[in-house]
């Protein structure tokens, strides 16, 4: 099995969620979705909006079975020597995602009123990214 499995480490500020081994993690690049097995290429790259799917190796540590999801906000990612470490400044829990919780994110958003055009910008990136969130919250709760 261990062939088959890698060191994966997922990191926020507020400090490690995940060290354990998996069979597989997927994860939105920058510029779409990128999937990892055990013995890939080395790889640096940067992240962006979107759910982290990670498919723990069997027989792992107490609690980590099977497929877990988290909804990850920017970051990078690094894979070197059969480890993959996700750092990231938000991560949430699928289990923490839930529709009403991001549709009021939204509605927030959306109430801002900024006055100068770089706030206008951030206020459009900022609708973009919880309509992605909102989007991960339907699919997470139809499975």
């Amino acid at each position: 099995m261990a062939g088959k499995t890698f060191s994966f480490r997922l990191v926020t500020p507020l400090g490690k969620l995940l060290d354990t081994q998996v069979e597989a993690v997927q994860f939105p690049a920058h510029d779409g979705l990128v999937g990892i097995l055990a013995n890939r290429a080395p790889l640096v790259m940067k992240l962006g909006y979107g759910p982290l799917r990670v498919d723990f190796a069997p027989g792992g540590a107490p609690g980590q079975s099977g497929t877990k999801v988290y909804f990850i906000e920017d970051g990078f990612a690094q894979m070197v020597a059969n480890k993959l470490t996700v750092l990231t400044p938000k991560a949430t829990t699928s289990e923490d995602l839930t529709e009403a919780n991001v549709a009021a994110e939204l509605k927030a958003i959306e109430a801002q009123s900024p006055t100068d055009d770089a706030g206008k910008t951030r206020q459009r990136e900022a609708v973009t990214h919880a309509k992605t969130k909102l989007a991960a919250a339907k699919a997470i709760r139809t499975k």
